[in-house]
């Protein structure tokens, strides 16, 4: 059996970062933040069974190994960007394509949008789930919903809000919910020891769960596979209809969030983005 291939998203870090020689900046670039691409560059170490840099004081430099991997890494990607542009054709003329996560589409989308067919009966709707800043450009959608910083989601895009970070449990959960596994998301600048602090209260463990996104965190907890640290914006609708409790009556300010963005000359856009925001006010 052949054996799989690691992430694309580890090749996309590395080889940013092998360009900026810096992880920082190559987190500006695909709109991640710093441990998120240092992470999945110690992730591919692990894979490959070596190192591809050398993390020094003053910056990054890239080990023979790396230099060997990096022009084939930067040969597939050009490839596949190529092989990818030839099918994207663009949003068909009346329809409303919007792009964005598969948590958002999920958890804040879903439950919602029979409201907005219902007030636009004309409208056709098409979703895709996008994730990188590359991916948003070449969607070339009508209106786009990024994770992320303000400073990476672009101009003009509005936060979705009020979004704060919530620690949520199934209140079916086995066992005592003080000792349930603890459920982090990685690639944000929050985690659980902050959301301790923020709360008054001293954690005894340390997470043994790990994802890459709130609305994976928030089906685990749903699930009852432990305690999700996630957002308040996806874990609304399952707090309101008690299908999941907070731990602890606090909460933590989060730098990164869901953004908005809308082609004001698209009426249709314009709408949804009017509809998005009257419904998560409200």
């Amino acid at each position: 059996m052949a054996r799989s291939l690691p992430p694309l998203n580890w090749f996309r870090s590395f080889e940013a970062a092998a360009r900026h020689l810096n992880f920082t900046a190559a987190a500006d670039e695909l709109g991640l933040t710093q441990s998120a691409i240092s992470q999945q560059i110690r992730s591919l170490e692990t894979r490959f069974g070596v190192r591809l840099f050398e993390r020094k004081a003053r910056g990054l430099t890239i080990t023979d190994d790396g230099r060997k991997l990096l022009p084939q890494v930067g040969a597939a990607l050009e490839m596949l960007g190529a092989a990818s542009a030839k099918f994207d054709t663009g949003p068909t003329e009346s329809l409303l394509s919007v792009a964005t996560s598969v948590s958002v589409a999920q958890w804040i989308l879903a439950p919602r949008i029979n409201c907005f067919l219902a007030a636009h009966p004309g409208v056709r709707l098409r979703f895709l789930s996008t994730v990188w800043p590359d991916e948003f450009k070449a969607s070339i959608a009508d209106v786009e919903i990024r994770f992320g910083a303000e400073k990476q989601v672009g101009y003009k895009a509005l936060r979705l809000g009020p979004d704060r970070l919530v620690a949520v449990y199934n209140p079916e959960l086995v066992g005592e919910s003080s000792r349930a596994p603890l459920i982090e998301t990685v690639g944000t600048s929050m985690n659980w020891q902050k959301w301790a602090a923020a709360a008054g209260t001293v954690l005894d463990r340390s997470p043994v769960i790990y994802v890459d996104n709130f609305g994976l965190a928030l089906e685990l907890a749903i699930q009852g596979q432990g305690i999700a640290l996630t957002s308040s914006l996806l874990a609304a609708e399952k707090l309101a209809s008690g299908e999941l409790k907070l731990l602890e009556d606090a909460s933590l300010s989060n730098p990164e969030g869901y953004f908005l963005a809308a082609d004001e000359n698209v009426e249709a856009a314009k709408n949804f983005k009017d509809w998005l925001l009257e419904e998560i006010r409200s």
